[in-house]
């Protein structure tokens, strides 16, 4: 099974929806001159990416997506999405076939990784194409899968509305996230009053202005963090007046202080 680098042609790739078996897993390993930038597209099979190395963005249908070292991403078979990464990264991609992931998450959402898991898809990414059915590759595909049933849900996810108007907000926001603009500012700015952007954003995304902004300052910060940011310089680009309100913040949110949570997926890495 190749690895799946900047320098792997083409003629190498096989599609995998077009691979008879329930489960295909590739390496994935970009140097930190390497990008990944695929647009929207969609397989038949549904997808676990791991990543071990590097952040991972992922827009899927109606929600963004961040995927930090140790974690994973779970898209179902037939869902549109679009992914995203610069720099460093390094893990696996697994593509599994719908007949067998009748356990599996109906929707897209990003998953910690056990050791089981992590060395499992290590495994089977050695395993050749159209590997022997009936014996041990059988039962490796099996536990595979029933860890990746029970990988618990990570709170990643950052909903994206569709609405034009709402959109374009998020979008500003998104590039520019120190602005800390207020509901009453970015409701004059899309033309509408506040209670009509407070609706909208309630329906749109199921959270309120406020706690929206919040998941999206979790999300980013997450992964500027995995590409190596201090927690000063993302407390700033996050307009906070201090690293110690950020940290409070994230803490909240993820239930572990910045450092905590990223020295857990990098080993033997300190955040400043």
């Amino acid at each position: 099974m190749p690895i799946l680098s900047e320098l792997l042609s083409k003629a190498d790739w096989i599609e995998p929806d077009e691979v008879p078996r329930p489960i295909v897993v590739f390496g994935t390993m970009m140097d930190e001159a390497g990008a990944i930038e695929l647009d929207l597209h969609r397989h038949q099979k549904g997808q676990i990416i791991l990543v071990q190395r590097g952040a991972l963005s992922c827009e899927v249908e109606g929600g963004l997506w961040i995927v930090p070292p140790r974690s994973a991403i779970w898209i179902p078979g037939g869902a549109l999405h679009a992914i995203k990464a610069s720099g460093a990264l390094e893990g696996y991609n697994a593509f599994i076939d719908p007949a067998v992931a009748a356990g599996l998450p109906a929707t897209c959402c990003a998953v910690s990784v056990t050791p089981l898991l992590k060395e499992l898809l290590a495994r089977a990414a050695h395993l050749p194409y159209l590997y022997e059915e009936g014996g041990a590759n059988s039962r490796l595909v099996s536990v595979l899968l029933d860890e990746v049933a029970a990988a618990q849900v990570e709170d990643l996810h950052l909903p994206m509305p569709a609405d034009p108007r709402l959109r374009r907000i998020a979008d500003e926001m998104m590039a520019a996230p120190a602005e800390r603009r207020s509901l009453a500012a970015w409701a004059r700015r899309a033309g509408m009053s506040e209670r009509t952007l407070m609706r909208l954003i309630d329906r749109e995304t199921g959270m309120s202005f406020g706690r929206w902004r919040q998941q999206l300052g979790v999300v980013l910060a997450v992964k500027w963090l995995a590409a190596g940011a201090s927690i000063q310089k993302v407390a700033a680009d996050l307009g906070y007046e201090s690293a110690p309100s950020f940290v409070t913040m994230f803490r909240k949110a993820l239930g572990a202080s910045p450092g905590r949570y990223m020295a857990e997926r990098h080993p033997g890495r300190a955040l400043d």
